[in-house]
């Protein structure tokens, strides 16, 4: 099925836009500065607003309107750049979107103080748009909380593991960044007050959609452009990270190519010369190749899963993203 990018996409911007308009008007005039000027800072640290849009798309698909849930929407971009804040500190990371990050602009007790009063924002704002059902959604949406901690949590425990599997992985990247995707859609539907089917349909969508947009995060890590991509390039293997791709390559990997991947888990890293030694092993064992058609996989999962949603407009906004995402270079 073709699109016509520059419509959907122009839908998409204009969304946004209204989302922001909630994000930017939020923060004014609250006090004190030294509080709220770091989560505005981090809020205009503009992202994709991937989760937002979610949120707006799937209530749109099952026959809401996008009018309707602005505020739910900037809830879960709230949520969103919490988790990045925190994460940032665990991981010591210096820049996130080309900017220095919340403890590095700041310091580590102003961005833990923003981080947690950001999760009270994305509830406040939450809170306004669930009118009917506000036990469902908050449920919905503390759930979506929980999955991403527990997310964290694996992540942090398998960067001082020596031995992780790809199947453990993959339950990992499913709960750090799958399900916060999942959560926005099924959130979405139940704002619209959609049927259980639906629900299964938008479940399906966010969490199949989350998996191929965590899995191209690990390739553009290897093959992006430092620009677009907002960081250094081979920064999850100078992290010693085990992505899709070096797990990937541990299975694949003969007895000669051992030694190389073996040195980047016992030292918990490479240095930043050893990059393109580790690019070629990947390319040499299809690696990349691998994981483009693991991508492609959970993509057409994701599509498949709305394709007899009631809006059509909706439903196609949806297709479009997905396939939009796979395509991405940032």
């Amino acid at each position: 099925m073709k699109f016509d990018d520059h419509k959907y996409s122009g839908v998409y911007k204009s969304q946004i836009q209204k989302v922001d308009v909630i994000l930017n008007s939020l923060l004014k005039n609250r006090k004190p500065k030294s509080l709220y000027e770091p989560c505005s800072y981090i809020l205009e640290g503009k992202g994709k607003r991937l989760r937002p849009f979610l949120v707006l798309v799937s209530a749109k698909s099952v026959g809401g309107s996008f009018a309707k849930y602005y505020n739910a929407a900037a809830a879960v971009e709230i949520l969103h750049n919490f988790t990045l804040v925190h994460d940032d500190i665990m991981d010591n990371s210096d820049k996130r979107r080309g900017r220095l990050t919340l403890h590095k602009k700041y310091d580590v007790n102003t961005a833990i103080l923003a981080g947690d009063n950001l999760i009270a924002l994305a509830y406040e704002c939450l809170l306004k748009d669930s009118k009917k059902n506000v036990s469902q959604v908050v449920s919905t949406f503390t759930h979506g909380i929980i999955e991403v901690c527990e997310g964290q949590s694996l992540d942090k425990d398998f960067e001082v593991r020596d031995k992780v599997s790809l199947a453990e992985y993959k339950v990992m990247i499913y709960k750090k960044t799958a399900a916060l995707a999942e959560m926005c859609c099924i959130l979405g539907g139940q704002l619209a007050g959609c049927t259980k089917k639906e629900i299964n349909a938008l479940s399906s969508y966010g969490k199949n959609l989350g998996m191929a947009f965590q899995i191209q995060d690990d390739l553009l890590d290897i093959i992006g452009d430092e620009q677009e991509f907002g960081k250094k390039i081979g920064s999850d293997l100078i992290e010693g990270k085990k992505t899709y791709l070096f797990l990937r390559a541990l299975q694949k990997a003969k007895s000669t190519d051992m030694g190389i991947l073996q040195k980047m888990v016992k030292q918990k890293g490479i240095e930043r010369s050893e990059i393109e030694n580790y690019k070629n092993l990947y390319i040499r064992l299809g690696i990349l190749k691998d994981a483009k058609k693991e991508i492609e996989h959970y993509t057409k999962l994701a599509i498949k899963s709305v394709t007899s949603l009631r809006n059509k407009e909706g439903q196609q906004l949806m297709i479009w993203l997905a396939n939009a995402l796979i395509n991405r270079n940032k």
